[in-house]
């Protein structure tokens, strides 16, 4: 289950528990449409409850943030789970990704 909340003009998209193949390309249709549809600046992807994330996933957020850059929106990931934390680290998109612990 994915649920957006907005304020302002900054929204945060909270994700499911599992960012996989099976799911990944409605993870990511459903980020771009929040940042084409939506008269917001700043989009920020709740990975908290997030236990497991996958090449898939990972290759979503990339196009995401691609996206979000051609647009001149911010995107930023928060409160990420620590088990997927490591997986930003050894992908070593923590250096790409502004990622937040709150």
């Amino acid at each position: 289950m994915q649920t957006t909340l907005s304020h302002e003009k900054n929204t945060v998209f909270i994700s499911q528990r599992h960012i996989h193949v099976t799911n990944a390309i409605e993870f990511e249709r459903d980020l771009t449409t929040a940042l084409i549809t939506k008269e917001i600046h700043t989009l920020s992807i709740n990975l908290g409850k997030v236990e497991s994330l996958d090449s898939a996933g990972l290759m979503a957020l990339v196009s995401v943030l691609k996206l979000a850059q051609g647009l001149n929106k911010n995107l930023n990931i928060c409160c990420i789970n620590p088990s997927v934390k490591i997986i930003f680290e050894l992908a070593q998109l923590d250096k790409i990704f502004q990622v937040n612990e709150n």
